[in-house]
């Protein structure tokens, strides 16, 4: 990139930097669906600023979410000193959801945004925010949708800021989280169409967990039933194959209850589940 482009591209992202300012100091208050990712971590700090103590977080808990992930949003908004309420969002109790039709997300979001929905109003907030980026319209995300049918709002998007531009919006700001690798819900792991369970979850997460305590960065395991399929970056896959680290996984994932361990040779790719839906599928569950 070329000295003129990187200026143009800075003065493009303080641009987008004020606007996003500007959309949010034009609330009175706010309360933010944090998940603790990337997205959600620039809105809250964005609206940190904006609004000072007119900001509270809100963050589900659920056993579709991994721990370390509630642990790492609890430990943000400390040191950003923002209000922050834990809630139970209850997805394991909706059988649509437990079914795990292709528009799962939708039933999941409704729900949960129906609390936060519920949340600001007793907590007098005003509006919801939650971190949908440029970039999430081009993939397939029914719960959007469920967004939109309860007005919660999303900044990032009304501002023009896509991934690249979250990622690089956070970094010049001080964020810790800027090279942070998306995670999404552990439900996502679990095809289409077969049913999801605490213990499905659990053996998920913990798979997941022995893979990102030995350094793996993005890493997903799929559960195919007796099998589990192992997902990370293109540059990672040599060292699960290396002498000894791969008997000790495979003993370990059979340890939670995994027959066979297989490896993706494509590597790990978000939203990869989502091939086995047609395209006019997901353009009928997107609107």
């Amino acid at each position: 990139m070329g000295k003129n482009s990187q200026i143009k591209g800075r003065k493009g992202l303080e641009e987008k930097k004020e606007r996003l300012l500007g959309l949010l100091g034009g609330v009175d208050r706010a309360l933010v669906a944090f998940s603790g990712g990337l997205d959600s971590s620039l809105l809250l700090a964005m609206a940190k600023e904006a609004l000072g103590e007119r900001v509270v977080a809100a963050t589900a808990s659920s056993p579709i979410h991994p721990k370390r992930e509630l642990n790492s949003a609890a430990q943000f908004c400390v040191k950003l000193g923002v209000r922050h309420i834990v809630f139970e969002s209850g997805e394991l109790a909706l059988e649509r959801f437990l079914e795990n039709p292709p528009d799962r997300c939708y039933w999941c979001k409704q729900a949960m945004l129906t609390q936060l929905k519920e949340i600001a109003e007793n907590e007098a907030l005003g509006p919801v925010l939650h971190g949908l980026n440029r970039d999430d319209l081009s993939d397939y995300r029914p719960g959007n949708r469920a967004a939109r049918e309860l007005s919660v709002r999303a900044p990032l998007l009304e501002a023009g800021l896509g991934k690249r531009e979250v990622r690089a919006l956070a970094r010049s700001i001080g964020l810790s989280v800027w090279d942070k690798p998306s995670s999404g819900c552990l439900a996502t792991r679990i095809p289409y169409g077969q049913r999801i369970t605490p213990g499905k979850l659990g053996m998920v997460e913990q798979a997941e967990e022995f893979l990102l305590e030995r350094g793996f960065g993005e890493v997903r395991v799929r559960h195919h039933g007796e099998l589990a399929r192992v997902e990370v970056a293109r540059d990672a896959i040599a060292r699960l194959v290396e002498p000894g680290f791969g008997q000790e996984l495979v003993g370990h994932f059979r340890g939670l209850g995994f027959i066979y361990v297989a490896l993706d040779l494509e590597g790990f790719q978000s939203g990869k589940m989502n091939r086995s839906i047609s395209k006019e599928r997901q353009e009928i569950e997107a609107q």
